[in-house]
């Protein structure tokens, strides 16, 4: 199974220039190869299968960096547009890449005839060798992993900052296999608390901290700053920079709460029930600020890919399924519940639930349903 292990790279100024280098050669093929499919495109003949190598005899720059890479460019480009013609409503058409968008390269690990890897890790020195790259880069291995390295994703960010993404074949991804504490548990996500998780011994609620709603008034602040700045200057550079430092710091705190959360979930319960949620819609609301910065489809995500690692079940409940409106005692819906009632009295047995509580325990009598159903 493929695991990928992300690591922060502290690059010299010589592996940065390469690093540049690289994106630039990367950039500029991706938008040749693109203009020309688009002319053939626009023309109604066929896509040409264009390579690499067509353009280093007019571009010598392009021998200087790792071949593997701008190979990928192709293969990249190469599935965006089958992507497109399988489903123009969800792909849309490549774009020209910009040099102040997202800026990586990726190569691949192979083993020449000396018998030495071109991608490889040194644990011990904390280094980590590239293609191209005299000297290992230093890297920050906060841990560890075995198997064969099958590719290495070199990031910069737009706060500056140099990551590697290693996608290593591991015969078992998982470290610690815990033995669940309990066999379903039904997970009620909301704004009021982040997520209220529901099991047969427990009831529990997750407060979110909201990265981004406590960060707002610096981020406007800093945007005010970089407003005042005249476009392109040192000083406009540093402060864009400021600015994106506290952007990334948002985004790096928000997926930490996020993993630890979906990790301590997976490791409770065997089977873990949630919504089945239409984020997009929720994205157009007046709520929109708050739904985007929990971040709930990410959550989800992080459940699913830990559930496979640590041989856990994921059930979705259907977005139908009326989780906060039916009662978890007599199995009453009332139809009447507004977003605004927290608490509310069952008119047919009058139970008084707690909303989300009560969301809880019906996702989790839904997933012992279901299992019962198999």
């Amino acid at each position: 199974m493929l695991k990928a292990y992300k690591y922060r790279i502290y690059p010299n100024k010589d592996q940065k220039e390469f690093f540049e280098k690289t994106f630039g050669c990367c950039r500029f093929v991706w938008n040749r190869m693109l203009e020309e499919k688009l002319e053939a495109l626009r023309h109604g003949k066929k896509i040409p299968r264009i390579t690499p190598a067509k353009y280093k005899k007019q571009h010598p720059f392009l021998k200087e960096v790792d071949s593997l890479a701008l190979a990928n460019v192709q293969l990249q480009q190469e599935k965006a547009f089958k992507n497109h013609f399988k489903n123009p409503k969800h792909f849309k058409l490549p774009k020209f890449k910009r040099k102040k968008d997202k800026q990586s390269y990726t190569t691949n690990n192979q083993k020449p005839k000396n018998g030495r890897e071109t991608i490889r890790v040194d644990f011990e020195k904390g280094l980590l060798h590239l293609p191209k790259i005299k000297s290992g880069i230093k890297a920050e291995f906060h841990r560890r992993f075995e198997g064969r390295i099958k590719l290495a994703t070199v990031v910069k960010t737009k706060a500056g900052r140099y990551y590697v993404s290693i996608l290593v074949d591991v015969d078992d991804p998982r470290n610690k296999v815990k033995e669940p504490q309990n066999f379903v548990c039904g997970i009620d996500l909301g704004l009021k608390s982040f997520a209220t998780v529901v099991n047969d011994k427990k009831c529990l609620k997750i407060e979110y901290p909201r990265y981004l709603i406590k960060a707002e008034k610096k981020l406007k602040r800093l945007q005010r700053q970089l407003a005042r700045k005249e476009r392109g200057s040192k000083n406009w550079e540093k402060a864009r920079g400021k600015l994106a430092k506290e952007h990334e710091y948002v985004k790096n705190a928000r997926e930490d709460f996020l993993h630890k959360l979906s990790k301590a979930i997976i490791d409770e319960s065997q089977v873990v029930v949630v919504e089945s949620l239409n984020v997009n819609g929720l994205s157009r609301t007046k709520l929109s600020k708050y739904v985007l910065d929990s971040s709930f489809a990410k959550f989800i995500d992080f459940l699913k890919y830990k559930a496979e690692w640590y041989g856990r079940e994921i059930i979705e409940a259907d977005m139908t399924f009326p989780s906060s409106k039916m009662c978890s005692k007599c199995g009453h819906v009332y139809k009447e519940l507004e977003l605004k009632d927290r608490v509310w009295r069952c008119p047919e047995c009058g139970e008084v639930h707690d909303r989300d509580e009560n969301a809880g325990k019906n996702l989790r009598d839904y997933g012992y349903r279901r299992i019962r159903g198999k």
